[in-house]
C-alpha cells in the first residue's frame, strides 16, 4: 500500500468511548441530538452517546439488531432485527412488525443496512451457519422497505441476491449510485440507482480487498468518496469516486465494523469495532477492542443521515 496515503494530514484521533461491545455495528449520527448511535448486535442493545458530555445511554432490545434508521418521531426507529423488520420505540419498547422475509430460514439474520435519500429503509440478511453447513444454502439478500408514497401500504421487495454477508450499503452524494458489499466475498459493488422507483442497473466492482481484509460498514462524505472499515485489517480507508484509494487511518483494533461522519460542525469520523470472534489469546493484546473511535477531519465533510418515512 502506498505509504504516502498515510502522510496526509486529513485526520486526528479524539477520543473513544469505551463501550466495549462484542459486536458494535450501524454508526449514526443524530444532527437533532448532536449524538453518537450505534448497535451491538450481539448484545442485542443501542447505545447513544451525547456529543458534549460524552454521557452513555444504553436501551436493550427485545431481539439481536443489525442497523436501523431514524424516523421524523423523535424516539421511534425503523430497525433490522435478526427476525425481521420494524418500528420501535426506544421508550416505550412498542414494536410494529412491518416485514419478516426470511423468518422461515434457520440461522439467517438481518445485518447492515440504512435509510436511502428518498426515505425507504433497506437491509441486507446473512447466514450464520458453521462452516460445515456450508452446503446449505448460506445465501442472503438486499432488501428495501418501501411505503413512502402510500399512508397504509408496506413493500418489502429483494433487490440483491447471492449475498454471503451483506455490508457496507450506502449512496453517492446526489442518491444516484449505491453502493453495496459482499464482505465475505471481498467485494464492493456499484450500482446504478433510480432515486424515482429504486430499481438497480449496471452492476460493477468498485472496490476489491485481499486476504484477511474484509470490507464492512461504508459512508459517502460531501466530497463523493466512500469511506470503508475493513474488518481484519484494522484499518478504515478511504475511496475516491473512481474507486482509487485516497486515505488510509490506522486503528488499535483489528476489527473496524461501521463508519459515520457527524459532530456539530459534521467533520468527525466515528468508527465503532468489535470483539467478538477474537480468540482468547488474541484478545488481551486488543483491550480496545469494542469500543468507538472518534477522528477529527481536515478539510472533509460529511451528508446529514437521511430519515426513514416509512
Amino acid at each position: 500500500m502506498n505509504s504516502a496515503l498515510y502522510n496526509k494530514k486529513l485526520s486526528k484521533f479524539l477520543f473513544s468511548i469505551n463501550s466495549q461491545c462484542i459486536l458494535a455495528e450501524c454508526a449514526l449520527w443524530h444532527e437533532v441530538q448532536q449524538a453518537i448511535y450505534w448497535v451491538d448486535i450481539i448484545g442485542a442493545k443501542i447505545q447513544r452517546c451525547h456529543y458534549k458530555t460524552h454521557a452513555v445511554e444504553i436501551f436493550d432490545m427485545p431481539y439481536r439488531i443489525g442497523c436501523f434508521a431514524f424516523t421524523p418521531e423523535e424516539d421511534e426507529i425503523i430497525a433490522a432485527f435478526d427476525i425481521g423488520i420494524a418500528r420501535y420505540n426506544l421508550k416505550t419498547e412498542h414494536i410494529v412488525w412491518l416485514a419478516q422475509p426470511e423468518i422461515h430460514l434457520k440461522n439467517n439474520r438481518f445485518n447492515d443496512g440504512r435509510a436511502d435519500r428518498q426515505g425507504r429503509f433497506w437491509a441486507g440478511t446473512m447466514n450464520e451457519a458453521n462452516d460445515q453447513d456450508l452446503n446449505l444454502a448460506r445465501k442472503g439478500k438486499l432488501y428495501c422497505v418501501d411505503g413512502t408514497d402510500t399512508e397504509s401500504v408496506i413493500s418489502c421487495e429483494a433487490k440483491i441476491s447471492d449475498i454471503s454477508i451483506s455490508n457496507g450499503l450506502c449512496w453517492s452524494k446526489d442518491g444516484s449510485i449505491l453502493y453495496h458489499a459482499d464482505s465475505a466475498k471481498r467485494i464492493i459493488h456499484a450500482y446504478d440507482f433510480d432515486i424515482k422507483t429504486a430499481e438497480l442497473s449496471n452492476k460493477r466492482v468498485f472496490a476489491t480487498t485481499k486476504g484477511h481484509r474484509f470490507p464492512d460498514g461504508s459512508i459517502v462524505d460531501a466530497q463523493d468518496h466512500v469511506w470503508n472499515a475493513q474488518w481484519g485489517a484494522s484499518q478504515v480507508v478511504r475511496y475516491k469516486p473512481n474507486g482509487e484509494l485516497d486515505l488510509v487511518i490506522d486503528l488499535p483494533v483489528s476489527q473496524p465494523s461501521s463508519v459515520a461522519i457527524g459532530g456539530p460542525n459534521m467533520d468527525l469520523l466515528i468508527v465503532t469495532t468489535a470483539r467478538h470472534s477474537l480468540s482468547a489469546e488474541r484478545l488481551p493484546l486488543e483491550p480496545q477492542a469494542g469500543n468507538i473511535f472518534v477522528y477529527q477531519l481536515y478539510d472533509i465533510k460529511g451528508i446529514a443521515e437521511p430519515i426513514c418515512l416509512v
